[in-house]
């Protein structure tokens, strides 16, 4: 197979799905065109803005994106490049968009609040509070690990810590200039655009080496950016969406269309022949970990956001939710973003899909799963005239960008599922009008987004300097698809209380739910036996976290099942 071939028909496919199956989740889930939505009746100018499509658009991507298409299929490919490019294809237009579309569509029906409101609004005020805790806990986990992330990169990188300053001070300037300048977003676009293109360029010149400046040793310079990145997600969660992390995500998605088309044009010039296997059999040796990994249920979760994310629901639902200006967008933003995403993912697994298996083995284990797709879209681009070196270099800058993105828009996150953790229980829709309760003062302390901001920042912290983000995070990828799954389980519970078709959603949660409860499980057991056998340090607190997450997730299908048979019975009448 040719990676072209490939990449036209999953673009292909891709396009066909927008305008028929997209157009179908629509009408199923009744987007009205004229309904006011949020972002303008409960406009503050903080976290309620409309927003022009083309600025939520790369808001949204930039978020959702991140490193998770790219990282999820080159770790997949072990699996053969035929059964990650069939998932991602498959999954992308079945599941990923219908499930970030949904999310979006019910966060708006609800005042721009997070999945979490809608959970209450069909399983209770418990439902609601499991639900909004598994999503706090995952997003904590984030954050940590993206600090962890960054932070070595900033030091073994340093044009990338001096493009990402530069990318901050650049995005409060196009922000105040768009909203409180009068500067149009066409004229803000010409001009700061090349400014980010431009910043790229500048970290090359001066890096910000905290070694050679401080003369310190590379671990304290890595504790150095943490704390600088610590910072830096508290402000970038309190501060008005329009001030930094809107117009930061716009301006950074530039680098990301870039960067995709690139490998784009790379691909289709190069015409690159896929020398992996197409299938290595149902089950295959991690590279990384030398185990024997079975094809289901790991190819569904290790390939993660490239087809299925329960973290673009939280996105979706989060902040993007309360930005949107006209349900007209949904589809779009919503359902196209995952598509983009999913033809990213396909350029990730072409960028690897090159090498044979042996190849692909070794690499992984010295260079890494970024590394790796950057020296493989660098090698598409040679094609087209473009030196080697500087390739990886910027595929590289723009990579760290987004690992940036996803850091602040997850600490925004964690904010509001926090606060929306102390929220007073929800009016039944059927209740008679009442006054409403008075916050206690504990109640308003504790939800306040400074407060809110910094207990997820202090816990992500407190994972760092204890070491357990990096132990946690092989779940994470688990826990995300769960989140996925009780996220259609939301879906498929307000549309059967509205007397609307339930295969849309109900379908993929079922294959969703046993994919990622079977992974999870595999990971709870496995780390059981280390925990025997080397002692608690070694496999304690995974096996700890995988059995929480799976006994939350059992209370929460029970719930839903409680829920469905209730409905059932007297169904409830829609708003």
């Amino acid at each position: 197979m040719n990676g072209a071939v490939l990449l036209a028909l999953s673009c292909v496919l891709f396009y066909l799905a927008y305008h028929v199956y997209g157009r179908l989740v629509e009408r199923v889930f009744g987007v009205d065109l004229a309904r006011p939505t949020p972002a303008h009746t409960l406009r503050d100018g903080v976290d309620y803005v409309p927003t022009h499509p083309a600025i939520l658009f790369g808001h949204h991507f930039a978020s959702i994106a991140g490193a998770g298409p790219i990282v999820g299929p080159v770790l997949a490919a072990q699996f053969g490049w035929a059964a990650v490019a069939l998932w991602i294809v498959l999954g992308c237009i079945l599941i990923g968009s219908v499930h970030d579309l949904a999310a979006m569509f019910l966060s708006i029906r609800h005042q721009g609040r997070s999945i979490g409101t809608v959970i209450e609004s069909l399983m209770g005020y418990w439902g609601r509070m499991l639900f909004l805790f598994f999503c706090w806990f995952t997003l904590v986990l984030v954050v940590a690990e993206f600090l962890r992330i960054v932070a070595v990169t900033f030091v073994e990188i340093p044009a990338v810590a001096t493009a990402s300053l530069l990318f901050i001070g650049l995005a409060v300037v196009f922000g105040r200039l768009v909203y409180r300048g009068g500067l149009s977003i066409l004229t803000g676009s010409l001009i700061f655009v090349p400014l980010t293109f431009a910043c790229v360029y500048a970290g090359t010149l001066l890096p910000l080496d905290l070694v050679k400046l401080l003369g310190c040793d590379v671990a304290t310079a890595r504790q150095l950016w943490t704390v600088v990145l610590l910072a830096y997600c508290f402000a970038a969660s309190v501060l008005p969406v329009w001030l930094l992390l809107q117009p930061r995500d716009y301006l950074n998605s530039y680098l990301l269309y870039a960067m995709m088309a690139l490998g784009f044009i790379g691909i289709f010039v190069a015409r690159p022949a896929l020398n992996l296997d197409a299938f290595t059999g149902w089950h295959a040796v991690s590279p990384l970990s030398g185990r024997s990994d079975p094809l289901i249920p790991l190819l569904f979760v290790t390939v993660a956001c490239g087809a299925c994310s329960g973290f673009h629901a939280l996105v979706a639902s989060g902040t993007t939710a309360k930005q949107v200006d006209s349900e007209r967008h949904l589809r779009p933003v919503a359902y196209g973003g995952m598509l983009i995403e999913g033809a990213l993912a396909i350029i990730a697994l072409i960028a690897v899909g090159v090498m044979s298996q042996a190849e692909y083995a070794a690499a992984l284990k010295t260079q890494g799963a970024v590394k790796l797709f950057a020296g493989g879209i660098a090698s598409f681009t040679d094609k087209l005239g473009l030196p080697h070196s500087a390739g990886i270099v910027f595929i590289s800058l723009a990579l760290a960008a987004f690992l940036m993105t996803t850091l602040d828009t997850a600490t925004r996150l964690a904010r509001f599922t926090w606060q929306e953790l102390f929220l007073p229980r929800e009016q039944p829709e059927d209740a008679p009008p009442v006054a409403a309760p008075v916050s206690s003062s504990f109640r308003a302390l504790i939800s306040n987004r400074y407060v809110a901001t910094l207990v997820a920042v202090a816990a992500a912290g407190w994972l760092l300097l204890g070491g357990g983000a990096k132990s946690l995070w092989p779940v994470f990828a688990s826990s995300n698809q769960l989140l996925a799954a009780l996220t259609l389980l939301g879906c498929s519970l307000w549309l059967l209380r509205h007397k609307r078709p339930l295969a849309l959603t109900l379908l993929p949660m079922l294959f969703m739910m046993a994919t990622s409860g079977a992974a999870i499980t595999t990971l709870f057991l496995r780390n059981l036996r280390v925990w025997q056998s080397d002692g608690f340090r070694a496999g304690g607190v995974m096996t700890l976290t995988t059995g929480i997450l799976i006994i939350m997730s059992v209370a929460l299908v029970a719930m839903g099942a409680v829920s469905i048979r209730q409905t059932v019975k007297q169904p409830v009448k829609g708003h």
